[in-house]
């Protein structure tokens, strides 16, 4: 079932001298999991961006499970329900500990602080951190922090999950674990996962590969 299609997306920046989309037509599934790859300078970011209603197209139309996003009058309370962003850069609040940083997704959630409290630490589990629930993002890995990056974006349940580069600044090791958690996460709630990246081998335990250059879609294959 279609959960995601862009229809003739286009987007330019400096006045047209950099078409950084050019015209895209893309269709995702619900539930599947799937890698965006490119060169950088590609456009695989911005079309990132374009999927979570980060940015918006200067022609054609973004639709998740059938609303276009052009009619959305509140874009940051759509993100805030249907969408986790996971980004290289886990952007951690460094004043607030893991749990707190996990719960920022549910500030103005309809929910007692008890449920707030009981939904964070279920997903810190999730990504083996439990035990650091009380520590500040200045105590952990970079392999650590990521994963609470990665529990702060689901704690909502989102529909759709959107890593860009998460591997990109770990080590092998740590960014096998943030593949793990990610698959698990996918796989157990049913999230629609999509994951922009350079390196092949992590493209490669995507269901689908969709591979983009100057701004087109130039390969869209299974990899099983």
């Amino acid at each position: 079932m279609e959960l995601i299609r862009l229809a003739n997306v286009l987007k330019e920046y400096d006045n047209g001298a950099v078409i950084a989309l050019n015209n895209i037509n893309l269709s995702i599934e619900k539930g599947s999991f799937v890698s965006i790859i490119g060169p950088s300078g590609s456009g695989k970011s911005t079309l990132l961006n374009m999927l979570g209603a980060l940015d918006s197209p200067d022609s054609g139309h973004v639709i998740i499970d059938g609303v276009d996003l052009a009619t959305q009058k509140d874009l940051s309370d759509f993100r805030r329900h249907e969408i986790g962003f996971i980004f290289q850069l886990h952007n951690l609040l460094p004043n607030l500990n893991v749990q707190e940083n996990v719960e920022i997704p549910l500030m103005d959630a309809k929910m007692s602080e008890k449920d707030k409290h009981r939904r964070a630490l279920l997903f810190i589990e999730a990504v083996g951190l439990l035990d650091k629930k009380k520590q500040k993002p200045s105590k952990l890995s970079g392999g650590e922090r990521q994963r609470v990056a990665i529990a702060r974006a689901l704690v909502n349940f989102p529909s759709i999950i959107l890593a860009d580069e998460p591997t990109g600044a770990l080590d092998t090791k740590n960014g096998q674990k943030v593949l793990d958690v990610l698959r698990f996460v996918h796989e157990s709630i049913g999230a629609t996962l999509i994951i922009v990246t350079h390196d092949i081998d992590v493209a490669r335990l995507a269901d689908r590969t969709i591979e983009i250059r100057d701004g087109q879609i130039i390969g869209d294959y299974y990899n099983r």
